[in-house]
């Protein structure tokens, strides 16, 4: 599974975590009622991404630091690596891409929640880190099961 739609599986989830919750507590169903719930989870689930991406991009990749040093007149020549550690691409699908998404979303979220205005009682945070928790690794755990069933049906054949 590429990127795009992991990150779209897990944006849906959010939101059917915000629904759940909004509906559990006889909230209005309005747009504007989900936006404010929802905004400090997805914002958190954007930031998170955003950091995997980059953390994933590798050296010689073309990031904007490189793209405006290339654009400055200069030859267009290769940029030396950029230095730094880099942490292996892992599969946008895999357990520990969905712990890395779980723990950063719920964590951003609570902070930004508390930020805004909006509760952070200490049942609402558990909850919340375990419904996150089961929805955002869960799909992954599905995925891995079907991948491992597609591989080994397709070996035996």
């Amino acid at each position: 599974m590429r990127t795009g739609p992991a990150l779209a599986v897990d944006v849906v989830l959010v939101l059917v975590f915000v629904l759940i919750g909004r509906r559990t507590h006889d909230d209005p169903l309005s747009l504007a009622g989900l936006a404010r719930t929802a905004w400090p989870f997805l914002a958190g689930l954007a930031l998170t991404w955003t950091l995997i991406a980059l953390r994933w991009r590798g050296p010689g990749d073309a990031g904007p630091a490189r793209l405006a040093r290339s654009s400055l007149g200069r030859p267009s020549q290769p940029l030396p690596a950029s230095p730094g550690p880099r942490s292996p691409r892992r599969h946008p699908a895999s357990l520990a891409t969905g712990v890395t998404v779980w723990m950063a979303t719920v964590a951003v979220g609570m902070l930004l929640r508390a930020a805004s205005g909006q509760g952070t009682a200490p049942s609402f945070v558990a909850v919340a880190t375990l419904v996150l928790g089961a929805f955002l690794v869960g799909w992954r755990v599905v995925a891995r099961q079907f991948r491992r069933d597609a591989s080994s049906s397709s070996s035996a054949a």
